[in-house]
């Protein structure tokens, strides 16, 4: 799962980047007037920018928390503690009073609004009793959250029915109890709670979190039967991804297996160390002589934690000649209004520079498919030169995650944003569907060494199945 704060905090099932946009030219901070207080269309966010800093303050119509901080590294970029770069530069032909805010691992932008003060919770300290905490939980939710509706939860009766439970001696213990019991109905895997060593947090009924157990057992299995005889395998971008000729039936395709849209340089790496180290991955995978010669492409997400949606778009970049729209992305922008939006914003797939492939290509999801892992899957969808989807839905979840403090300490993670196909419906909670359903390393299928998605992958490229 990826979570998104004004600092990019990673958060993962396997190794979650936060949100992006690539540094211009066009930079304003540095110029006269740049620095100064600016809201955030949706997100409940308030920026600072005072001289060589940048300070996030969380708010709700109830509070403002102070949040994450970045340091100014030269115009326009700020880098946060985790190694994560923000850019700030004007929209086109906004004026000095907008400007928008971008990171580095995510897509698309944030429009800032020039405000003169801070808002009046910013300027008197917060309560940090239990009841403040449960406030600020309810609001953060209440008017950010785009899914109730679809969810089939009624918000307002969660506070009608928790909210007397909540005391001045109400314990931690209880406080953390209360929050996993309000959020459990929604079964997001982008909704969590923390406190401390405590964690909480659920995927889609009838799914499993991607963990490093799973994903080691799976990829042991598909080395073993699907690429035993395969004439070249390798791991790339430590062990996140590995790609197979393949041989037999398959012969003359590929096999991509990407387990995560993260984690590929060193612990603590800043994003374009990730970045080069995928890029070394796709140098050697799609030379010349290969995108060539290849008669189709399997890539294998059924396993795959998220991680940082750029990296996916510039996978993308690798597989087309014809630049294309991957999706758009919006955000709720109203605290008691779930319909209204920030304009969504369109993500486009520009082709890379070398070699590409660019024929026709099998996506294998199953409902441990999260995420960036998702948001990969729907940058295909509408890709030129063919794109067929095999195994199960994906597992629901797109948004980058707020990560928002409550006053007593404890974290609260939630969504606020939707990923929109051309037709503008967003595939969240219900997952992605595949073209063709095969079921996806069950019991059965492990006790009877069967890969039935892979199997129909191979035999779709041969254009036989």
């Amino acid at each position: 799962m990826r979570t998104t704060t004004v600092t990019a905090t990673a958060l993962t099932l396997a190794l979650a980047a936060a949100a992006t946009a690539p540094a211009t030219a066009a930079h304003i901070s540095g110029k006269p007037g740049s620095d100064g207080l600016w809201r955030m269309d949706g997100y409940g966010t308030v920026l600072s920018l005072d001289g060589d800093t940048l300070q996030e303050f969380q708010t709700t119509s109830v509070s403002c928390l102070k949040g994450d901080s970045a340091r100014r590294t030269g115009p326009g970029t700020y880098a946060t503690a985790d190694g994560a770069t923000l850019t700030v530069r004007p929209g086109p032909g906004l004026g000095a009073n907008r400007a928008t805010l971008g990171y580095d691992t995510s897509v698309g932008h944030r429009s800032l609004r020039r405000i003169q003060k801070l808002p009046a919770h910013c300027t008197r300290p917060t309560p940090r009793d239990a009841r403040a905490a449960f406030d600020v939980f309810w609001r953060s939710f209440a008017e950010n959250y785009p899914f109730f509706a679809a969810k089939g939860v009624d918000w307002q009766s969660m506070r009608d029915r928790y909210r007397p439970e909540v005391h001045a001696d109400t314990t931690r213990k209880e406080l953390f109890g209360i929050f996993s019991d309000m959020v459990r109905p929604l079964y997001d895997a982008h909704v969590a709670v923390r406190d401390g060593d405590q964690f909480f947090a659920q995927v889609r009924p009838g799914t499993q979190p991607p963990g490093e157990e799973l994903d080691t057992k799976v990829k042991k299995f598909i080395t073993e039967r699907d690429l035993k005889n395969a004439p070249y395998r390798q791991d790339f971008a430590n062990g996140r991804i590995t790609y197979a000729d393949l041989a037999g039936r398959a012969a003359g395709q590929g096999y991509l297996r990407i387990s995560g849209f993260g984690g590929y340089a060193p612990d603590g790496a800043p994003y374009p160390a990730h970045l080069a180290e995928l890029d070394r991955a796709l140098d050697t995978i799609l030379t010349t002589d290969r995108t060539q010669r290849l008669k189709g492409l399997i890539i294998d997400l059924r396993i795959n934690g998220g991680g940082s949606d750029a990296l996916g778009i510039h996978i993308a970049e690798r597989l087309t000649d014809r630049p294309y729209v991957a999706y758009a992305k919006r955000a709720r922008n109203h605290p008691t209004d779930p319909d209204r939006h920030t304009r969504p914003e369109p993500i486009r797939v520009v082709p890379a520079a070398g070699p590409r492939y660019t024929g026709p290509i099998a996506v294998l999801t199953s409902g441990t498919t999260v995420s960036a892992g998702e948001t990969f899957t729907q940058a295909l969808i509408d890709r030129p030169g063919g794109t067929v989807r095999i195994g199960q839905p994906t597992q629901g979840v797109f948004s980058d995650v707020m990560e928002r403090s409550l006053p007593n300490g404890m974290t609260a993670m939630l969504p606020n944003e939707e990923f929109l196909n051309r037709s503008g419906r967003t595939y969240d909670g219900t997952g992605i569907p595949p073209h063709l359903t095969e079921p996806v390393f069950t019991k059965e299928e492990f006790a009877g060494k069967r890969d039935s998605a892979f199997d129909r992958a191979v035999s779709v490229l041969r254009n036989d199945g």
